[in-house]
């Protein structure tokens, strides 16, 4: 394939020398299908290797809360959960007290940056704030009032910004319109980190999603991400598949390393160590750390840590044992 060229070298953007490439891609649906069960059926691991899982999951969530009601207590409360994301005594007994396990980021409304910001400064940490823009979750927004959005996020001190892509433009076949969209936050985004979020149920087919991965990419993306968690279908293997196989060819042909996020319906520990083998396979060991591989969860912590109470006391916890994020 001969459709990349680089543009700058400081934030790498790409142009397009042509689109007529898109209408050659083909995904093997079955396939990819056929895969992604024989994904499910991979056996989990146990013992210590389990723990050594779990606690890598944590290191790359994205620990997340993008509800009405969230207010600058609630806020707190999460940035404490993101220092300090499994009970103390637990890590001891693992021997992991030592090694300033956090989570990846904590991820909210730009209405709430300020808050997290402050509160992750109070704690002393260094966790970056991510905050979702762009008009998220459906991306109906005019293209004026998401960069603005994009740029408050970043003046109020998010150091990464997920935005929606508008899927209206992969639907009808709009990819040059895409494109410029996505690169516009890019340069909106300025030094922040940009996560783009392809909203994959809702792109029509597999070979859209890989379209849409592609054209992310070259307009600059940092990572491409499943979904929002607001829609009916959020990030499934098939799709992880696909992104990633993406991720691997705009790697090939540029030499430039995309990060790549699950996100919604991700809740069991299970998943977590799931979805970090699938990375392994798909795109090697150098992938797996959180400058490179996220996991967009609000509920799926909870989970780990009770699977690692199990693993250290042989019990499950009562409601009381850990604390609530």
């Amino acid at each position: 394939m001969t459709y990349l060229k680089r543009k700058r070298k400081k934030r790498d953007v790409f142009t397009l020398q042509e689109f007529g490439w898109i209408s050659k891609v083909y995904v093997n649906r079955p396939e990819v299908v056929r895969h992604a069960e024989h994904i499910k059926k991979w056996r989990t691991v146990k013992g210590n290797w389990q723990a050594a899982w779990l606690l890598k999951a944590v290191t790359c969530i994205d620990l997340t809360t993008l509800s009405g009601d969230d207010t600058p207590s609630s806020i707190h409360r999460l940035c404490y959960k993101a220092k300090h994301p499994i009970r103390e005594d637990l890590l001891k007994a693992l021997d992991m007290h030592d090694k300033g396990i956090t989570v990846g980021a904590v991820c909210v409304y730009p209405a709430r940056v300020t808050d997290a910001v402050n509160a992750l400064k109070a704690a002393g940490c260094n966790i970056p704030v991510a905050s979702v823009a762009a008009g998220f979750p459906s991306g109906q927004t005019a293209l004026e009032i998401k960069l603005a959005e994009i740029k408050l996020a970043v003046q109020y001190g998010a150091r990464e910004i997920d935005i929606v892509i508008s899927r209206a433009l992969v639907l009808t076949g709009q990819w040059e319109g895409l494109y410029e969209e996505i690169r516009q936050c890019r340069e909106a985004c300025g030094e922040a980190h940009m996560k783009t979020i392809l909203s994959t149920g809702e792109l029509g087919s597999l070979a859209n999603v890989y379209k849409a991965s592609m054209i992310a990419m070259m307009a600059g993306s940092d990572f491409i991400k499943t979904s929002t968690g607001k829609e009916v279908e959020n990030a499934t293997f098939p799709v992880g598949v696909v992104m990633m196989r993406a991720i691997k060819e705009f790697y090939w042909q540029t030499g430039y390393k995309v990060g790549f996020k699950p996100a919604g319906g991700i809740r069991m520990a299970q998943e977590a160590i799931t979805w970090l083998m699938l990375v392994k396979e798909e795109l090697g060991v150098e992938w797996l750390t959180p400058e490179l591989f996220r996991l967009g969860a609000s509920s799926l912590l909870e989970d780990i840590e009770k699977q690692i109470f199990y693993l250290v006391t042989g019990s499950y916890p009562l409601q009381h044992d850990l604390a609530m994020a």
